[in-house]
């Protein structure tokens, strides 16, 4: 009684009675915008709301590329990660590194100073805390590389010296020499004033593009690279 079936199907369908799948996804995924949008009005403004993986959830992004999972009412918000523990993957970050990635080519080099090695013919971006312990480790080792440019944008998010350290830095007449006299033999940046709105830039820069930490390094290849990274591993990723 297959031939039924695909009968009455056709026949609502040709009524306006049942909606194709695609139609049918794309009112629910409004609907959930809607409900969520009435029933929390200070949440941020939602951008985007897809099915997830996982049945019967929903993933919600904000404009501020927040993620979110609901269900198919809109009853219940969570916050977190969701895993694919079968595949060992984490989807939710996955998602959030495709949203905030970075075209190298399109980084606001205008706000950063340049540490040129050999050749300079490998290039690597760089957002950096003058206080961030890790930021310093790393810098031994990317002075260990050879036939690089780096791109140093200072990035001070551990409090007000880090902003007073930047400053320095960015305002000295050798901004490289400076920066490496103080990560690599802690010698400290002598006072100095200018036009700092770089630094503001890129700390504006990094909140839109989810640099929640110190170092954070992009990758002429477009690889996003997390926190001090062994010097072999960074290698590779060049």
């Amino acid at each position: 009684m297959s031939w039924m079936k695909h009968y009455v199907a056709a026949t609502l369908l040709g009524l306006g009675l049942l909606a194709p799948p695609g139609v049918m996804a794309q009112g629910q995924e409004a609907q959930i915008k809607k409900n969520l949008a009435e029933r929390l009005p200070s949440m941020p403004r939602i951008e985007e709301v897809k099915r997830t993986p996982m049945s019967g959830v929903y993933e919600v992004r904000t404009e501020s590329n927040e993620i979110y999972y609901t269900d198919a009412e809109a009853n219940y918000l969570l916050q977190g990660d969701l895993i694919d523990v079968r595949q060992k993957r984490n989807l939710t970050e996955e998602r959030l590194d495709k949203l905030s990635a970075v075209d190298f080519a399109k980084l606001p080099f205008k706000d950063a100073f340049t540490i040129v090695q050999g050749n300079g013919q490998r290039k690597l971006a760089v957002f950096v805390d003058p206080n961030c312990g890790y930021c310093k480790r790393f810098e031994r080792d990317l002075d260990k590389l050879e036939n690089i440019t780096i791109h140093v944008f200072l990035y001070p998010v551990l409090g007000a010296d880090s902003v007073d350290k930047s400053r320095n830095i960015w305002c000295a007449k050798d901004r490289a020499k400076t920066w490496r006299d103080w990560m690599l033999s802690s010698q400290t940046p002598a006072a100095a004033t200018c036009d700092t709105s770089a630094i503001e830039r890129n700390v504006e820069f990094g909140r839109k593009n989810r640099i929640t930490g110190t170092p954070t390094s992009f990758a002429a290849n477009g690889n996003r690279i997390q926190g001090a990274v062994p010097l072999a591993q960074l290698q590779k990723q060049l």
